[in-house]
């Protein structure tokens, strides 16, 4: 018999997912999966939109802890947590580095081979911030995805008029 590592949606704890990783490579991997095993239990499958960005950003935020946030002997912090409708998810990733803040700055080179995760996180969150620590030195670096809002990329936002058959995406109007 199979037991859900997290109880399903409506059961008492079901809302909340807290968890230490070591800072290293691998903890900042099973930090990623332990988030998107969480959204699948609360009805959010692996393939959904919705879990596949709040496993991308969730990957970018655990990799900065352990990358710029490490200090030895010490753990990051991964708290995620949804509303009652699960239609707003927060994720918070917590390092015990006060004095390295995260900054959105765009790459010195267009072929560097970092430097662009705060950049997709930007992107794909609603809304994203860094605060202080509440228990303990060091910050917290939080993203928030309005789950109802959310839709796949690459797809228009339902204000926009539709595209006309005549004319396709990209290319002006003929005259």
């Amino acid at each position: 018999m199979h037991t859900p590592l997290f109880p399903p949606l409506g059961a008492a704890g079901a809302r909340e997912f807290a968890m230490s990783f070591t800072s290293t490579r691998r903890g900042a991997r099973l930090a990623r999966l332990f988030v998107a095993q969480c959204l699948d239990s609360w009805g959010h499958p692996y393939i959904s939109h919705v879990n596949e960005t709040l496993t991308l950003i969730a990957a970018k935020l655990c990799a900065n802890a352990v990358r710029h946030g490490h200090v030895p002997g010490r753990d990051f912090h991964v708290r995620l947590a949804a509303e009652t409708d699960c239609r707003r998810l927060r994720l918070e990733v917590s390092d015990t580095r006060a004095e390295r803040r995260p900054a959105v700055t765009s790459p010195t080179a267009p072929d560097a081979e970092s430097g662009r995760g705060l950049l997709l996180v930007a992107a794909l969150a609603d809304d994203w911030g860094v605060t202080d620590r509440r228990s303990g030195p060091g910050k917290t670096v939080w993203a928030v995805l309005n789950t109802a809002s959310s839709r796949p990329p690459g797809t228009r936002p339902q204000t926009q008029a539709p595209v006309s058959p005549e004319r396709p995406v990209g290319l002006p109007p003929s005259r």
